[in-house]
């Protein structure tokens, strides 16, 4: 894991000091890779990486070449099949002078051109420049687990893991894009390739995108969350056992989390108390000789926490635990540096105490934590899925008042139910009724919701994105041929392009991890079991409203009944509780949300604002839709502070690198 950044003068050349600029640049990513730099410079190209060793301490430094030393690659990321595909280049001829996953990169390039990319099972952003077309190519692992960034500007490219890096290096400030924030308020991110900076596009996952001397570019697929039609989804399964299912779907597991458990140094666990993380713990236990070593979080709030079931696995599984415990108040104080860390604004605040658990993960001396994150996206776990099932049973009968009752069954875990007063639940979940034919119908309650935060924006930053549905906005962004799929699969690849790859993945996966150099890894977002999971029918995720169905069944024998049988209870954190203490806000909080601060930036509405911030004082903003436009606004304040209308990004660190990761070899080809 790693930080990547550089430039590609495509039709100008190389900017003033190419070498000062590529240090100015990966000097910001110093949290991302803190055991050493490495660079490459030649007439076109400069390439830069920030090193977190993980596998091949020795000689595993990048940039990493091939043996022509025309194709030179920086990765951030892991390939977890780089030992088998080592072997089979090795066969075809190909010599190798590291160790590293880095370096099956180069050699699978020239052995299969643009479509190395299929061969990988990993996670990861890379850049390659081919010497001899004066070439680059940018490409980011399937489900969007590691970030990469890139603009045009001043006839160059710039491209970095993280947008501070181009910030660095890019002649202009920053400005904040519009329309990504409409879509952060709406959706709980921006959509790729938006961001929250004009001009700076994310490259979505799945994605190549290739750019040749002469400015030709393009942008190439290469993977995607597929679901089968109706149609074949009932041929293909028209004969398939269950249990034949449950035991492929094991056996995957298995493989997924051996793969995930290769490293060079000691690797440990996230241990939340829920169905999810306890798999992968179990796996371990199970089928490896891994040692175990767990951290977890624990609340004050008993709302939020989960510290009872956590103590039930780590007694089952006889692991070395670590619990770290948060207040309100460590969250309202850790969260401006969370946000340096997102580049964008959040809803919740729900990452902030998975940053602090990654400083204890630093502290304790582990660098790798596998966590259960993509689970509910990958095998329907979400409340929303079961939420959405009901509703449609509702609308056949819209007039029925027992059927919308079954919603009662959800949500048990909140203090204040959406469902607690079947008169308001009614309402509430009634609502959208005119999308239950169109793909976003599952999403449109919780869209409805984030988006009166868009209520809160100043009149001129509206009208400098015109009209505004964002139902239909998204819905263009989804394949032409959704709606023969199952209403389950269409939920399920919304929610994986929307919350997975827009807020989970970035604010609370890598973010949160890489701002204590902590990579973070996902078994069950390995793309076998991706593909896998989206070919089962339906029932088999979801059984009545017993979600993850199929998951279940795999790791049955290796839970306790109390572990396997719990329902999904969503992580989450207390939001505008964490900013506000006997009355009286953070002295942040006070500066970024006063009146005039507010009107200087110019995004929101200063008396709305004013209103709600009063609101949240009194500690009467009890619903979502209040506590989300709080923190989306307060996120948004501390974006501007820190990036918006700066030269350089605050957060660059100095220049300093080890001395033995920086080889003179490698400073040109």
């Amino acid at each position: 894991m790693c930080g990547i950044a550089g430039f590609f003068a495509v039709t100008s050349p190389p900017p003033g000091d190419p070498r000062a600029t590529l240090q100015r640049m990966i000097g910001t990513l110093h949290h991302r890779g803190p055991d050493g730099y490495g660079f490459h410079l030649a007439p076109q190209i400069g390439l830069a990486h920030a090193r977190l060793s993980i596998i091949d301490l020795v000689s595993g430094d990048q940039p990493i070449h091939n043996e022509r030393r025309t194709v030179w690659t920086v990765f951030n990321g892991e390939i977890f099949n780089y030992r088998e595909l080592r072997v089979a280049l090795e066969k075809r001829g190909y010599r190798f002078y590291t160790q590293s996953d880095t370096e099956v990169i180069v050699h699978l390039y020239d052995e299969y051109g643009d479509d190395f990319v299929d061969h990988l099972n990993g996670q990861f952003a890379i850049a390659l420049w081919d010497a001899s077309r004066r070439r680059l190519l940018l490409a980011r692992d399937r489900a969007g687990i590691r970030p990469l960034f890139y603009a045009h500007a001043g006839g160059r490219l710039w491209f970095g893991s993280e947008i501070k890096a181009l910030l660095a290096g890019m002649p202009q400030g920053a400005r904040l894009n519009a329309l990504g924030l409409m879509q952060t308020l709406s959706y709980w991110g921006p959509v790729d390739p938006e961001t929250l900076f004009e001009g700076i596009s994310s490259l979505p996952p799945g994605h190549v995108l290739t750019i040749e001397s002469g400015a030709q570019e393009k942008l190439h697929r290469y993977w995607d969350w597929r679901f089968p039609s109706n149609r074949e989804s009932s041929s293909a399964h028209r004969h398939r056992c269950i249990d034949s299912a449950t035991q492929e779907l094991r056996e995957l597991l298995v493989d997924a989390v051996r793969l995930q458990l290769r490293a060079d140094v000691p690797v440990a666990a996230y241990l939340s108390g829920g169905l999810d993380s306890a798999g992968i713990v179990a796996l371990i236990r199970a089928y490896t000789d891994t040692p175990l070593r767990t951290f977890s979080l624990t609340f004050d709030d008993a709302e939020f926490d989960e510290s009872t079931h956590q103590q039930s696995m780590v007694r089952h599984l006889n692991t070395a635990h670590t619990s770290l415990r948060c207040s309100r108040r460590d969250i309202g104080n850790a969260f401006p540096d969370l946000i340096r860390h997102t580049e964008a604004p959040v809803l919740r605040t729900a990452a902030t105490p998975l940053m602090l658990l990654s400083k204890r993960v630093r502290e304790e001396g582990y660098k790798v934590v596998l966590t259960g994150e993509g689970a509910d996206e990958v095998f329907a776990g979400y409340d929303l899925f079961k939420e959405a099932k009901i509703r449609r049973f509702w609308a056949r009968q819209p007039d029925s008042t027992w059927r919308p009752r079954i919603l009662a069954r959800l949500y048990g875990y909140l203090d204040r139910s959406p469902v607690a007063n079947p008169a308001l639940a009614q309402a509430f979940f009634g609502r959208g009724r005119e999308y239950i034919d169109r793909p976003v119908f599952a999403h449109a309650p919780r869209w409805t919701t984030s988006q009166k935060a868009l209520a809160f924006l100043s009149p001129e930053l509206r009208a400098s994105v015109g009209p505004w549905d964002a139902m239909g906005w998204y819905e263009r962004t989804l394949p032409a041929d959704i709606m023969s799929w199952s209403p389950l699969s269409r939920d399920q690849y919304v929610e994986a392009k929307s919350l997975l790859a827009a807020y989970l993945l970035p604010a609370q996966g890598d973010r949160a991890a890489m701002a204590n150099s902590v990579e973070g890894r996902f078994p069950y977002l390995d793309h076998r079991l991706i593909e896998f999971s989206a070919r089962l029918p339906p029932s088999w995720k979801v059984r009545g409203l017993t979600e993850k169905y199929l998951l279940r069944r795999a790791l049955s024998g290796l839970l306790p009944d109390a572990i396997l049988q719990r329902p999904k209870q969503p992580y989450r954190a207390p939001d505008s509780q964490s900013f506000f203490f006997d009355g009286e806000p953070l002295d942040y909080v006070a500066d970024l949300m006063s009146g005039e601060r507010v009107r200087s930036a110019g995004y929101f509405d200063p008396a709305m604002t004013g209103r709600l911030f009063d609101k949240c004082r009194r500690g009467t903003a009890i619903g979502f839709a209040d506590n989300q436009a709080f923190v989306g606004i307060l996120s948004t304040m501390l974006l501007d502070h820190h990036f918006m209308h700066r030269s350089v990004p605050e957060t660059v660190a100095p220049f300093n690198p080890p001395t033995p990761f920086v080889h003179p070899l490698r400073q040109g080809a």
